[in-house]
């Protein structure tokens, strides 16, 4: 439970103190919930390198297996970091393929 929430139930108590006071007494007393860090943001494309055309912009798909797209994403566990490449079939969003790896290699998007 969080201070704002504790602080809430007790607001009626007599001789509650103040909001400072009250998040100072916690603080003090190591019982403030942590704030969760910034999410990572993996994706940067103001970059130097070829950016390719969008192939299938005005491709109507009407079909399974009719375009297949693919991605890679960043994966912490615990302390390690995987990359996780994905194949997904674009008309029905099923995922046809994929590969967890600790490299960012080629190799690893070809075996998804």
């Amino acid at each position: 439970m969080g201070t704002k929430k504790i602080r809430s139930i007790l607001i009626d108590h007599p001789g509650m103190m103040g909001r400072d006071r009250f998040f100072d007494l916690m603080a003090t007393h190591g019982l403030l919930v942590r704030k969760r860090k910034n999410r990572v943001y993996t994706t940067n494309s103001n970059h130097r390198f070829r950016k390719y055309s969008n192939l299938i912009k005005e491709l109507e798909i009407d079909r399974k297996n009719q375009v297949w797209v693919s991605d890679i994403t960043y994966v912490k566990v615990g302390e390690t970091p995987y990359y996780l490449s994905l194949i997904t079939d674009a008309y029905s969003n099923k995922i046809v393929g994929h590969c967890i790896a600790k490299s960012l290699e080629a190799k690893h998007s070809l075996s998804a």
